[in-house]
């Protein structure tokens, strides 16, 4: 089965570290002030493994992905 992945930050654990946008910038930028900007909530299936990779380092782990 192919299920849609989808990537949302929770912006009230979410301290600005950056580097969800360092892993994974073809899916996040970030804000004059450092906070991530979901550009696509959207996971293309080639970007799968980075999205987990960018959920697991995480320090504040405020990203999530249902993958």
């Amino acid at each position: 089965m192919n299920r849609t992945r989808t990537l949302r930050v929770d912006r009230i654990a979410c301290t600005g570290e950056g580097l969800c946008a360092e892993l994974l910038p073809e899916l996040i930028g970030l804000d004059e002030w450092g906070y991530p900007i979901v550009r696509d909530r959207i996971v293309p299936a080639h970007l799968r493994g980075h999205a987990r990779r960018a959920v697991a380092a995480c320090p504040r782990l405020a990203l999530h992905t249902d993958a």
